[in-house]
């Protein structure tokens, strides 16, 4: 059925072998007492949602409450009573696995007879709407979709021609505000006329605007913004275009709608408006019937909105997404039925106590409870470790303990704020030999920008690594094109010397000043660098920790990501810093090792993150890749001020609230077990900062939490002053002093055990040969005793039973330790 096939709608007609309808059957039912399959197994909530009929339905689904069920038995109830063609029904979603999945739902529900229906993202199917109407549109029906690849590539031509690097601007910042002017429906025109143009650098964002919108036409282009806004412009441009969609689809599914944006929510406006009668009347003058659709003003009534979503689970604000659109929703649809999913089939009733008494000091929601009929479950765990590597240590013990109780590795998630977290977690979990991945993200050591730091550090330490010196000789962009790198490899090759000789030789290449001086200042830095760790140099040898400084500063590396107005140049910063302060800790922890160590210490710890497991992996991802999912075991780390909520949200209107959200939709996605750990000491942009504890840990009430170390008692080495500096001096007791009260000196420590507070190095252990019964010693767990080796080669594996800090998993290979 297209847009402008004849009216068919089909008239309520039960399915074969099902009495027909008669009054008081009710919506959506059946007369004669038939209940459909269909409604087996819901809760009351769950079953009004599916056969309520209306012009609008609000689901406030709470985490884990059977949504997407409820989603996929509404679309085939509306089917099954032969109320909508297949053809009528448009289901949007976020993402196109979320989609297939909806759709293989109903398949299984109807078979064929589910074909037809349009199950997509907001994207999909704009551009099947933009291909039908594209002359309208004033695009050919073969346009191009450029990615953010293509748009970068495009944008990073026109800043060159311009010289709009000079004001600022690179591709990505200036990607990013355009891709957010068009999500709220502003063109370059629209913009234009509000912009201050006294403004230098607003006259030249107007001109990049508006040379990307002529080099998308004249490329017969759209970006994946575009998709929606042209779509909306077309509906608005094009009142009769746009009737002939409000005809089609009569039934308007939305999931996740606490993530639209504003352009999403015009959409989906515009697809739900009524029909005038003019236009009705148009329509049936050319063929196209409405008859069957007309009431009693002679116009076609808006099609029923059906949206889904939790405004507690809005965490997309940076991309655009508002949470008015599901708050509002009452106010922008009048007559809508509200439905609120309570009942939870995913967390344990501690977990979600926990959650809803985090979420209800968050203002403007509606207010809900999620409850279990599971009962209550384990308590959650609390940890307060002295340092990152200390929470990883605990994390990593506690995986051991889960796993070996039975619980599969692929079972268990770790979450963090920031991707700059993952260091200690990563270097921990390969040396217990707990196998993991990396979701969402790349492995810290595999991150671009740090392989660019350790490649200026690899070209010190080693002038003959072609590979490395080829990596930064444009790193940050100097003007070194691809041409000139070839033409000095030629240049080595011929000459029989280094590529870095070739770099010091650049002179007499007769490749222009500006580029030869940009490869000589980068041949002299390097030089500088190698004297400053020369056993011989008269001012002293440099560690680690101040040669990469010097090497950032100089090369200007961290200074532009800095400087960027990129967010994601701004999260690769910190993964700098991150690395900066690491070697500051292996300065402290190894004073008589240099550059080589550590980049040994690198190197292994890197390769070594291929272990296997025959119950997976350890899954580890920022708490934003962490929506829509769920494992057995949660471990929420770092919940730390200036980590969650993170200090870039602090002074931002909704940031806090955003982030409360954000630890919500953490929690959630525990079925049994859920660990909260935070560290006293964490490493941040290169230094050591105090740690405290996150506002949100004192909203959980005290009665849910076990903690194994509390912030009120976790206390400095011999000392016996709480190092947390606003915990309670009688232990964390779910809140924190008030300040100015009196302290009484805390009650004598409870044993607990000791986690290292430092880090060790990695070494390599060579051919290190263990068997069961072999004695070994253990920089940080001490002394103990191999029960098993498993594995081979470099991924041997010895199950140690230590003296004091009971059984391990260590990787033979990189573990700190020594056979006895």
């Amino acid at each position: 059925m297209t847009p402008f096939d004849p009216d068919n709608t089909p008239t309520r007609q039960a399915p074969a072998g099902v009495p027909i309808i008669v009054d008081g059957g009710g919506p959506g039912g059946y007369a004669g007492g038939y209940q459909s399959p269909l409604l087996e197994g819901l809760n009351p909530q769950q079953r009004e949602a599916v056969e309520y009929r209306g012009p609008a339905l609000l689901i406030i689904a709470g985490a884990g409450s059977g949504k997407t069920s409820v989603l996929t038995r509404r679309i085939a109830s509306l089917l099954e009573t032969r109320e909508a063609w297949p053809s009528q029904i448009l289901a949007i979603t976020f993402t196109n696995k979320a989609a297939a999945e909806m759709r293989d739902r109903v398949k299984a529900i109807l078979g064929q007879g589910a074909d037809g229906m349009w199950i997509s993202t907001f994207h999909s199917s704009c551009v099947r709407i933009l291909r039908r109407e594209a002359e309208n549109a004033g695009l050919s029906a073969s346009f191009s979709i450029y990615d953010s690849a293509d748009t970068k590539v495009t944008l990073k031509r026109i800043i060159k021609s311009l010289d709009a690097d000079t004001l600022g601007f690179t591709p990505g910042n200036a990607s990013a505000k355009i891709s957010k002017l068009k999500n709220e429906l502003a063109d370059v025109d629209s913009y234009a006329r509000n912009a201050n143009m006294s403004d230098p650098q607003e006259v030249m964002f107007v001109e990049i605007f508006r040379q990307y919108t002529q080099r998308l036409r004249a490329a017969n282009a759209l970006d994946f913004d575009d998709l929606i806004g042209e779509t909306v412009y077309l509906f608005r441009a094009f009142p009769a275009v746009a009737a002939l969609y409000r005809r089609r689809f009569r039934h308007i599914l939305v999931d996740e709608y606490q993530d639209t944006n504003h352009a999403q929510y015009s959409l989906v406006r515009e697809l739900t408006r009524p029909v005038e009668p003019e236009l009705a009347d148009e329509m049936e003058t050319t063929g196209v019937h409405v008859r069957n659709l007309r009431d009693a003003t002679g116009g076609i009534p808006g099609a029923s909105l059906t949206v889904v979503g939790d405004s507690d689970q809005s965490i997309y604000a940076f991309r655009g997404a508002d949470t008015r659109n599901i708050t509002e929703f009452e106010r922008d649809f009048p007559g809508t039925k509200v439905i609120l999913l309570e009942q939870n089939y995913r967390s344990t009733q501690n977990i979600l106590s926990a959650a809803n008494a985090v979420i209800g000091h968050n203002f403007d929601r509606k207010d809900k409870k999620l409850w279990s009929a599971g009962g209550d479950g384990e308590k959650i765990v609390g940890f307060t470790a002295y340092s990152g590597h200390d929470e990883a240590q605990f994390v990593a013990d506690e995986i051991e303990v889960l796993h070996s109780a039975g619980m599969a590795y692929r079972d268990m998630a770790v979450f963090y704020r920031t991707n700059a977290q993952t260091r200690a977690l990563e270097e921990i979990l390969v040396r217990s030999a707990v196998p993991y991945r990396v979701v969402g993200g790349t492995k810290f050591y595999e991150r671009a920008e740090i392989k660019d730091a350790l490649a200026y550090l690899i070209s010190v330490a080693n002038p003959n690594d072609e590979l490395a010196l080829r990596r930064i000789l444009n790193t940050p962009k100097r003007g070194i094109g691809p041409a000139t790198e070839t033409g000095l490899a030629s240049f080595a090759e011929a000459n029989q010397i280094s590529f870095r000789q070739a770099m010091r030789d650049s002179a007499g290449l007769g490749l222009g000043p500006k580029v030869t001086g940009a490869i000589l200042n980068l041949a002299t830095l390097l030089d500088e660098a190698a004297l400053k760790i020369d056993p011989t140099n008269p001012a002293g040898q440099a560690n680690v920790s101040e040669l990469l400084t010097f090497l950032l500063e100089r090369s200007g590396l961290l200074t532009l990501l800095r400087n960027s107005r990129d967010p994601q140049d701004e999260a690769r910063a910190e993964n700098i810093e991150e690395l900066v302060a690491q070697t500051k800790d292996f300065n402290k922890e190894n004073p008589d090792s240099g550059l080589v160590d550590f980049l040994t210490q690198v190197s292994l710890v890197a390769a070594a993150d291929d272990l296997d497991d025959a119950s997976g992996t350890v899954s580890l991802m920022t708490l934003h890749t962490a929506k829509g999912l769920e494992y057995e075991a949660v471990f929420l780390t770092g919940v730390e001020e200036g980590l969650l909520p993170h200090q870039m949200s602090a002074n931002e209107p909704g940031g806090p609230a955003e982030e409360r959200r954000l630890f919500y939709v953490g929690i959630t996605r525990a079925r049994q077990r859920l660990y909260l750990s935070l560290a006293m000491t964490r490493a941040q942009f290169g230094d050591i900062n105090v740690a405290m504890p996150s506002r949100y840990l004192q909203e959980i009430p005290v009665d849910l939490i076990d903690w194994k170390q509390s912030p009120g008692m976790a206390n400095s080495r011999g000392g016996t002053q709480p190092r947390a500096l606003n915990a309670r001096r009688d232990g964390f007791g779910g809140g924190f002093a008030k300040r100015g009260a009196p302290e009484a000196l805390p009650p004598a420590p409870k044993p607990k055990t000791e986690w290292s507070n430092r880090v060790s190095q990695v070494r390599d252990n060579g051919d290190l040969t263990l068997a069961a019964g072999d004695r070994i010693r253990h920089i940080d767990f001490g002394d103990g005793r191999v029960n098993q080796v498993t594995g081979d080669g470099t991924k041997r594996i010895a199950h140690v039973q230590f003296d004091t800090t009971g059984a391990k998993k260590l990787l033979i290979k990189i573990a700190p330790i020594e056979k006895l």
